[in-house]
């Protein structure tokens, strides 16, 4: 009996001392990794004196992706880009106004003597983006200093910036990519039947295509022809600002394809040689031959064994980034729409309205807050948190304090509805804008329900009480519906009509979901001015009558737990398996898609984002 206690018995102490050692194993672990993350951040908050301190090049190796947000220094910027670095799926972000505000800086720094561009690690940026870091390189060369671009290969994102250097350098097996723009949109009204989910959509504009995926298979030509315009129109643009800083035409820099396929014949398909002859770059050399020069020119470093350099990651460590007239009281708000509006909780991509509307408040009842520029890069979203910005900003308004709508990559659907307050709206001529337009969007499941043997069933007080995703849409629900995202289009319409000082029947005429890049929309008089960022803040001083102001950037404070958080997320998701992520970063692309709305009405355009260059 004792026997047979001792085997029954025996097996299961072992199984439970077996747990608790992996349980003791997990969680020492666990605390050591974030004994190393803590020791890490405050070395990399400590640490703030880099190597470099001779004349030299300032190196821009700019690494992921440029998004807007302020200038302000955030202590734990170099250990996040550090961490990041080893982890294939947390891409970088970079601010724009960081790097432009370095640019200019550094061209006048007597330590700085050039700049060389460094961007095989550089994702992209929407075309505005670009064009205003451009017309910091452009500042950075006219001031006497060189600026030298060295690539392995050149993306469209990263020629268009090294189009402003003197010299552009590419390796001999390295190429210049440039192929033109495109949308590419996937569409599941196939897959939506094989699964038996009805998608029920109301919508109101001809050219409103966001909900068309669930409706068709292939892109409509109202779409089709819309898409192609404003397509053509930017790569247009793109064509002209790289030509004219290769002193090329648009034609020599990128011919038709029958002319680009004799001349790459010509050269035995070896696309360095064809970008070389193409004028696309000026030389052909290996590393250690644009090494020479680049040592040639800054002098050489014993301790990197490469040119005098400091990064421009490193640069504010030493030369702190200055404000003009930082002493006196006046401001200037500077608040952020970077994303899809939501009501949701934030994450990356959504911008959450409660936080933007309390930004706006505060910002308005600040006696110091002379002006407030809205900086607006955003598809659109939900037509709710939408109004909740757009109301706030008009309180603002009727409080005296003038608004300044500063437009980047795009500023369509949702993101204009927020922008009619402004007293004065600017665009990039790049910047994609309009699409005026509302639908909404429902989907059941009470076929697919039916076909594994589910049924949905019970009593309610009204035909509409006992909605819900598992039974069919009530047909009065629909009538509804439709007569809401009617009502939300007619008073979108109204919102432009009195902002822009227009009748109704005229704006309809550029309404109707139509999307426009900033050159058109200045024609058709949805916006006032074309320009940028700096054209705003002049625009904003103007109308408060401000000489002397520094601008007070509206930004989330990093502090030391989020930070912590955020480190630690980078760390696990650096060891999670590749698919695990990959499934994950597809969840929260198609949630993303429509975040959630009480009404599931939404003012959102999805066909915006080609204009960030990759």
């Amino acid at each position: 009996m004792i026997t047979l206690w001792k085997i029954i018995v025996n097996p299961l102490i072992f199984s439970w001392r077996l747990l608790i050692f992996f349980r003791e194993l997990i969680a020492n672990l666990f605390i050591l990794l974030l004994i190393v993350v803590i020791v890490n951040i405050c070395l990399h908050i400590t640490n703030t004196t880099p190597s470099f301190m001779k004349k030299g090049a300032l190196v821009m190796d700019l690494k992921g992706f440029i998004v807007d947000q302020s200038i302000e220094k955030k202590k734990l910027r170099l250990f996040n880009r550090n961490l990041h670095n080893g982890s294939n799926y947390t891409i970088p972000e970079n601010s724009l106004f960081d790097i432009v505000n370095i640019l200019r800086q550094a061209k006048n720094n007597n330590h700085i003597t050039g700049l060389v561009l460094l961007l095989k690690n550089f994702y992209g940026a929407d075309q505005p983006s670009l064009q205003y870091i451009g017309k910091a390189l452009h500042e950075f060369r006219n001031s006497g200093k060189p600026i030298y671009a060295v690539g392995d290969n050149y993306s469209q994102a990263q020629y268009f910036l090294a189009s402003y250097a003197n010299k552009i350098y590419l390796l001999p097996q390295g190429e210049v990519d440039l192929h033109g723009f495109a949308t590419n949109n996937l569409y599941y009204k196939s897959l939506l039947d094989k699964l038996r989910i009805n998608s029920h959509v109301f919508r109101v504009g001809t050219y409103k295509s966001a909900a068309e995926p669930f409706l068709r298979d292939n892109m409509s030509k109202a779409a089709r022809d819309a898409d192609s315009r404003w397509t053509k129109q930017l790569w247009q643009n793109y064509l002209n600002i790289v030509a004219t800083n290769r002193n090329l035409t648009p034609q020599q820099l990128f011919p038709n394809l029958s002319t680009i396929l004799k001349k790459f014949s010509a050269v035995k398909g070896d696309t360095a040689q064809y970008a070389l002859k193409n004028k696309w770059v000026d030389e052909v050399l290996s590393r250690s031959q644009i090494d020479n020069i680049m040592i040639k020119a800054f002098g050489f470093n014993d301790q990197n064994k490469s040119f005098n350099s400091i990064s421009i990651y490193d640069y504010h460590k030493i030369y702190p980034i200055q404000q003009k007239n930082t002493l006196h009281s006046a401001q200037i708000a500077v608040i952020f729409v970077d994303g899809t509006i939501t009501n949701e909780q934030e994450r990356p991509g959504l911008v959450n309205c409660d936080k933007i509307a309390f930004q706006i408040r505060n910002a308005c009842l600040d006696p110091n807050v002379k002006a407030l520029i809205l900086r607006v890069n955003s598809p659109g979203g939900s037509v709710n948190a939408s109004e909740i910005i757009r109301a706030e900003l008009e309180t603002t308004r009727n409080a005296n304090k003038p608004i300044v709508i500063s437009m980047g990559g795009m500023a369509a659907s949702g993101g204009y509805w927020i922008s009619t307050p402004g007293n004065i709206i600017i665009a990039s001529p790049s910047t994609i804008t309009g699409s005026i337009g509302i639908f909404g969007i429902v989907h059941t499941i009470e076929n697919l329900l039916d076909y594994v043997g589910i049924h949905a069933d019970g009593v309610a007080t009204s035909p509409i009480a006992g909605t819900s995703i598992t039974k069919k849409l009530p047909a009065e629900l629909s009538t509804m519906m439709q007569l809401n995202v009617e009502n939300g289009y007619n008073n979108f319409v109204s919102l432009v009509a009195q902002s822009r000082n227009k009748t109704i029947s005229e704006i309809e005429k550029i309404a109707q979901g139509h999307i426009w890049i900033g050159s058109d929309a200045l024609k058709k008089g949805l916006v006032d001015k074309l320009g940028d960022f700096d054209d705003a803040v002049s625009q904003a001083a103007k109308l408060a009558n401000l000489k002397q102001y520094k601008l007070n950037w509206y930004i989330d404070d990093v502090n030391l737990i989020s930070a912590l958080l955020t480190q630690l997320n980078a760390v696990f998701l650096s060891i999670l398996p590749v698919p695990i992520i990959k499934m994950e970063n597809f969840i929260n692309n198609t949630i993303s898609l429509f975040p959630l709305d009480q009404q599931n009405c939404y003012a959102l355009c999805m066909t915006c984002e080609p204009n960030k260059l990759d």
